[in-house]
Formats: C-alpha cells, structure tokens, sequence
C-alpha cells in the first residue's frame, strides 16, 4: 500500500522507511507557531526542488486526559513533509531560505520508519474524527494490538478548504 492510500473501513497495514523534513512545536493548529513551521517545511521544500507533498502531523498531549478534553495550545506537534528518497543538501537548503524563513532554522531532516499501523481515510471536517478514531480503536481491541506510537495525520485536503465534505485526511496509529 502507497503511502498515501488508505481504505474507508480501518485496516492493518505495514509501512517501512520513509525519510523528510520535520519540525517540532507546541501550539493549536493554525496558530501563529503553527502557520510558521509550516512555512518553513515548504520553503526548504521548495529549496530543495523537491516534489511537494502533503502535510503530515503527529500529535500528543503530555496530560492524563484525552487529547479532546486538553486545551488546543496544549498541543504537541511533530509537522512533517515526505522527501523522495534520494533527497541529499537539506542542511544547505535551509541555509538558503533562513534568511527571508527565520523558523527555517527549526526543521530538521529525520528518518523514521513506521512499522505496523492501524490507518483508514477519514471524510470530513476535523472535528469529526473521534467517530473514525473509535472505529479504528475497535479494530485494534478486534486484532489484540495497542497503540505504539504517536497519532499521524495526513492531510490529502488543503486544510483551509471550506467544505468539510471534501476534506480528506489518513489517520494512522503505529500498534504492536
């Protein structure tokens, strides 16, 4: 399955290595740091003459409480843009945009590899997912595996789209 691809119905898949550029921060999506680390990927993106890609997100709270019940500015972030797998020069792209780019200096080139994962394509307005979140935990409990890892999100839509209908965002929880 492409990295891009995700069923309706929650499924299990396996990913392996992937490699891009990341950027870590704290702050509610579309909020000022937010918007600036976003920014910054794409414009290192575009230095590097990179295809672009989707914008991805891994999320956390460090509070007991369900991510829902935590105020948005509590939020933790990892954004993060897929490279072709040949991509070399990021430490000199982003040199070449910091200037007009000052968070350019915050993104990182990271490689990683997700492993097994719960995933589904979620239809819809954000605030709609606890509905797909639940179907994809109930497949977990169904195939006897727990989250090992941190929510992923990627967003097929451009997230300023004002229809809700045609957003289009894969939800992924790495399991074991």
């Amino acid at each position: 399955m492409s990295w891009y691809e995700a069923a309706e119905e929650p499924e299990l898949v396996e990913h392996g290595r992937v490699s891009g550029l990341a950027v870590t921060g704290r702050g509610e999506p579309g909020g000022v740091a937010y918007g600036e680390s976003v920014g910054a990927l794409y414009a290192v993106m575009g230095a590097l003459g990179a295809p672009m890609a989707p914008l991805e997100g891994f999320w956390w709270v460090e509070d007991e409480r369900s991510p829902f019940d935590v105020p948005r500015d509590q939020w933790w972030w990892h954004l993060f843009l897929r490279l072709p797998d040949a991509t070399e020069s990021v430490d000199q792209a982003r040199e070449d945009v910091r200037s007009k780019v000052p968070a350019a200096a915050r993104v990182q080139h990271v490689t990683f590899t997700e492993g097994r994962c719960v995933q589904m394509l979620h239809r819809g307005a954000y605030a709609d997912e606890p509905a797909s979140l639940a179907r994809m935990y109930a497949l977990m409990k169904d195939e006897g595996v727990v989250p090992n890892g941190l929510h992923h999100e990627i967003y097929l839509s451009d997230p300023s789209e004002p229809d809700p209908e045609k957003m289009r965002t894969i939800l992924r929880q790495p399991v074991r």
